[in-house]
């Protein structure tokens, strides 16, 4: 019987520093394919709908392979040939569970069905959807409502064939197939549904049933027959009852014979359990490359890895040393490792245009180490999703986000100048504003995420998660909020959906946990009992989304907040629902795990929605007070929810994994996976001061990663989790200077920032761009990954990322029209396909626009305008 442990270990003092960098589980499961003779012909042709169709070809084993008609010789999928393509199992879950990382592991294996029948492939009209609900799949998968085009079902069996006391025959392909077990046999009828859902995808959906169990003298020794003994007189009575269901139920042209001693106890299953993994496996070609799943920060193409999809903390380190090491020593698995993040997405496209994504919300691992095939263990009886078909990568991009959804025009405010992070108080604002306006400095709004107040802690300063305002800290708020706003200045601030225990705190005027606590709406643990979730220093109770009073309630939190004058706010956290965790609507914690950042998301842009639509006259205040929040934790339809998005804690230094460089690769893998606006904190988040480990924010990084930020979405400052071991901009006369000069940079493309963001709003296409977006075919393009990017089509932005270097090596793709004009010296790089060594002193970082860009033009007009060209 396959079961689920729970293992916690918030409160080790000593844990491995270590640990393994991936999840234990099955590497790969690999499995045979049968196919019958008496209902398969060699070769058939099948359509999916009007735009696709599936081809069934008995070359080497049997294979399919599904294309679209507008390109019917480039398959979109394949199986291959030989190889069952489904695959179930039932296996042991362990899962490690500590303040927001999580290790899934795989434990006793008690069954694996690896290989696989097809009994038939037919096309089911609408009119026969509706006996449908006999296979226990969505009606929404099996109909089409909006055509109601027929749907393509392929029906089987997966069993199990144990390689000891194993043999076969076949006798051609049209011959009958023999194999003797020497233990119980076991198998599963399982479903594959193809339907077109749009003109470019093409939706799929797998079910596998419970496990049927066949032991001594279970089976008919009549091999003419091909049906089991015991079986067919089981259906028998079903036939007249089911009509066209009988036709997928009834197993023909195969023969089975066992001489079973064993009874199926032996196994030590309940007949009643259903399987728990779902295999997905199909191919692919040697040299074909993988980018997206979500915001991933290590890797841009992840050919030859397993990648696994679960939100979570990214961790402190990622691999980087020897940060990882003592993370993961304080806290266990603390450091995270290169697969770790907060929003994964289980979707991907290929450098051979062929894109596929899941739904749902299950615990996923994508396998790709084999050079030939994709691998997709699923945890769950079923698997959901679509396959895409396009011929670029913006247009794979413009089909995913087509359905997943995506994020709406920014308002202009948050784009126009810098966002000033910054904590300390009323008077610190103050003297902060009047300094900047010294420097003329362009800025949009203070993000003053301790505007509830601090307390002290064994980890230092940290923030009451009370969300009112500090009255203390922040004297004459609205006065503040007041003064700002008529200099153009908003103001943000913070929250999550985590609350504190707040009785110890001075000047409250609510107790926010007590209040959840009495509505019963924070989630809940196994014994009826607010689950108190370990957060660095102190326990908090979290928000249970799926409750209908959460959403009220918290919104009217938001709402008080907006009423004080703040137009935005970071919306924390999202990443740590414990998996053994109650939830209200009763659903599975571990898939519910992934779908809570979406639901966090969801209650934030409601509340955005609601305001807007209460004000009569929002014309001429729609760009300068329309409301925006931002969060870190997502899932595949984040897009739809969210407004935009921040890359969590980098930490403040140079390195690959967790440092500037991870900041570009997160910028980019989620610009692909439909995260089209998006950016980091400049100068990193985590700081660290030990006695043997230090890392500090250095003058240098903060003024590069300055520089790097001033071509993304947004230009948000942090002081980081310990602001006096940072540099900040505020420092010195050169940091100021410096965030001034990096400020108007940003300023200066304001006009294509504009454009850029309606054009993601309307297509999904990501502001910052991987070069991939645009020059496909270029062999080069796919070896680079945080070492340059695009902003649109027209910028190329080559940034220093490497303490004490000055010079930039920038690669210039092939099959561009025009040249690349350097902004600062007005060079021209005219070839193609060629590296070139350029400066890129602090101040001037290597930036190039098309030539005859009106874009580009207007930009540079801009910098002259400025004063900084």
């Amino acid at each position: 019987m396959a079961i689920l442990k729970i293992t916690k270990k918030h409160h080790n003092r000593f844990n491995n520093p270590f640990p393994s960098s991936a999840s234990t589980t099955i590497p790969y499961v690999q499995g045979s394919l049968f196919i019958n003779s008496k209902t398969l012909s060699f070769d058939q042709t099948f359509s999916i709908g009007n735009d696709f169709q599936l081809s069934w070809t008995s070359n080497n084993g049997g294979y399919l392979s599904i294309c679209h008609l507008s390109n019917a010789n480039r398959p979109i999928w394949s199986s291959i040939p030989g190889h069952a393509f489904v695959s179930a199992a039932m296996i042991d879950t362990e899962i490690e569970e500590s303040r927001g990382s999580f290790l899934i592991k795989d434990r006793d294996i008690h069954l694996v069905c690896n290989n696989q029948t097809i009994d038939d492939i037919r096309v089911i009209n609408h009119l026969e959807h509706e006996n449908a609900e006999n296979l226990s799949f969505d009606p929404k998968m099996v109909t089409n409502e909006e055509n109601q085009l027929p749907t393509l079902l392929i029906t089987g069996r997966l069993f199990n064939m144990t390689k000891k006391n194993r043999r076969f025959q076949k006798h051609g392909i049209q011959g009958n197939i023999q194999f003797e077990a020497k233990r119980p046999s076991v198998y599963a009828r399982y479903w594959v549904l193809f339907n077109q859902k749009t003109k470019h995808q093409v939706g799929f959906q797998v079910k596998v049933e419970k496990p049927n169990f066949i032991s001594k003298n279970k089976v008919s020794p009549k091999a003419s027959e091909g049906v089991y003994l015991g079986f067919k007189r089981r259906v028998s009575n079903r036939k007249k009852r089911l009509g066209w269901f009988w036709y997928l139920s009834r197993p023909r042209g195969f023969v089975l014979v066992s001489s079973v001693e064993e009874e199926i106890e032996d196994l030590n299953i309940p007949k009643s359990e259903e399987f728990n993994r779902v295999w997905l496996t199909y191919s692919s070609d040697e040299n074909e490359r993988f980018y997206g799943f979500g915001e991933q920060f290590s890797h841009m193409n992840f050919k030859a890895k397993r990648v696994p999809i679960f939100v979570q903390e990214q961790g402190i380190g990622r691999g980087d040393q020897p940060i990882t090491l003592a993370a993961n020593l304080i806290s266990s698995r603390a450091g995270g490792d290169w697969s770790t993040t907060y929003a994964p997405s289980p979707f991907y496209m290929t450098s051979k245009m062929r894109s596929l994504y899941l739904e749902g919300y299950d615990y996923t691992i994508f396998d790709l180490t084999r050079l030939d095939r994709v691998q997709i263990q699923i945890h769950g009886n079923s698997a959901k999703g679509r396959i895409l078909h396009g011929n670029s990568p913006c247009e794979l991009i413009e089909h995913f986000t087509e359905t997943i959804g995506r994020l709406p025009e920014l308002p202009e405010w948050i784009i126009s100048g810098a966002i000033v992070g910054m904590q300390g108080g009323t008077d610190a604002v103050r003297r902060i504003w009047d300094e900047l306006k010294t420097y003329d400095v362009p800025v949009s709004a203070f993000w003053l995420q301790d505007w509830v107040g601090q307390r002290e802690t064994l980890i230092g300063s940290q923030l009451w998660w009370n969300w009112e305002v500090d009255e203390e800290r922040y004297w004459g708020w609205k006065e503040l909020i007041k003064d700002l706003s008529n200099q153009h200045v908003k103001v943000m601030t913070y929250c999550n959906p985590c609350l504190a225990p707040a009785d110890e705190k001075p000047n409250k005027r609510r107790n926010l946990y007590e209040e959840a606590k009495q509505l019963d709406i924070l989630v809940k643990d196994s014994e009826g009992n607010p689950y108190m979730v370990p957060n660095t220093a102190f326990d908090v109770g979290m928000l249970d989304l799926t409750h209908p009073k959460t959403s009220t309630w918290f919104k009217q939190i938001l709402l008080e907040m907006v009423d004080d004058g703040v137009r935005g706010w970071m919306a924390d956290f999202g990443e740590g629902l414990p998996v053994d965790a109650v939830l209200y609507s009763g659903e599975d914690p571990v898939s519910a795990h992934n779908r809570y950042p979406e639901l966090w998301a969801k209650i934030n842009r409601e509340l955005v929605e609601e305001w807007k639509s209460k004000s009569l006259d929002r014309e001429k205040e729609e760009q300068e007070d329309s409301l925006v929040f931002f969060m870190r934790a997502g899932f595949r339809d984040s897009p739809k929810w969210c407004m935009l998005f921040w890359e969590g804690d980098q930490m403040v230094s140079w390195q690959t994994n967790d440092g500037i460089k991870s900041s570009v690769v997160g910028l980019l893998s989620s610009g692909i996976s439909g995260y089209a606006f998006n950016h980091s904190d400049i100068g990193g988040y985590c700081t660290v001061n030990l006695p043997i480990v230090k890392y500090r924010r250095s003058q240098e990084l903060l003024l590069r990663w300055m520089e790097l930020n001033s071509f993304t979405p947004v230009f948000r400052t942090h002081e980081g989790n310990k602001p006096s071991c940072n540099s900040q901009f505020y420092s010195n006369k050169e940091t100021l200077s410096h965030f001034a000069r990096t400020a108007k940079i940003y300023a200066a493309w304001k006009f294509y920032r504009i454009q850029l963001v309606k054009e993601a709003s309307q297509k999904g296409l990501p502001v910052c761009r991987h070069l991939f977006l645009h020059y496909p075919n270029d062999e080069h393009v796919h070896h680079l990954s945080y070492q340059q990017f695009l902003v649109g089509s027209e910028f190329l932005v080559v940034p220093v990322l490497d303490k004490g270097k000055k010079k930039v090596k920038a690669y210039f793709p092939l099959g561009e029209s025009s040249s690349w004009l350097h902004i600062w010296t007005g060079k021209l790089f005219s070839k193609e396909g060629i590296e070139e060594w350029v400066d890129a002193p602090i101040g001037y970082p290597a930036v190039f626009v098309k030539v005859g860009s009106l874009i580009g033009e207007t930009f540079l007009n801009n910098l002259v305008n400025f004063g900084i060209l």
